[in-house]
């Protein structure tokens, strides 16, 4: 049984983490690799460029989530994506504490990409050039690059 304040709220005696999604998704053509980025168009990092991504919905599934994200901020659907690991140290989002599971895919054709739900714009962009990212996707994006290249993953 779930603890619940006289209001119906869930109480506990330490506060809960938020659970977010981010989905690195790259283009790899010949020695080329891309990564979609999204401007964001409300804060924390207006106007910067990020990892499409938010936040979990009650009783969702991770993939569920991640899925829906990049459908809401790109108008990408049925990409199958691969769980690649957790970021979630204190301080990565400005909000609070927020631990996100990171998704990623590699395609060999560039979808087109249009900016939808919080997201003002989506672009490709050089994944080993990128511009300057929000919250913790620039340790992100590195991380899955990294795996990408050492794999000679296609």
């Amino acid at each position: 049984m779930k603890p619940r304040d006289s209001a119906g709220k869930y109480c506990y005696d330490h506060p809960r983490p938020a659970v977010s999604v981010d989905i690195v998704l790259f283009d790899w053509v010949r020695r080329r690799i891309d990564v979609l980025l999204i401007k964001r168009a409300h804060a924390p990092f207006k106007g910067r460029w990020a990892l499409p991504g938010g936040f979990v919905d009650p009783d969702e599934p991770l993939e569920d989530a991640a899925r829906r994200e990049l459908a809401e901020e790109t108008g990408i659907a049925g990409i199958e994506l691969s769980q690649f690991r957790a970021f979630g140290d204190p301080g990565r989002d400005p909000r609070g504490h927020n631990v996100s599971i990171v998704f990623t895919a590699i395609l060999d054709d560039k979808p087109t990409a249009v900016a939808g739900d919080d997201a003002a714009e989506a672009q490709w962009h050089s994944a080993r050039r990128p511009p300057r990212l929000a919250f913790d996707h620039n340790k992100i994006l590195q991380l899955a690059l990294k795996q990408v290249l050492e794999k000679g993953q296609r």
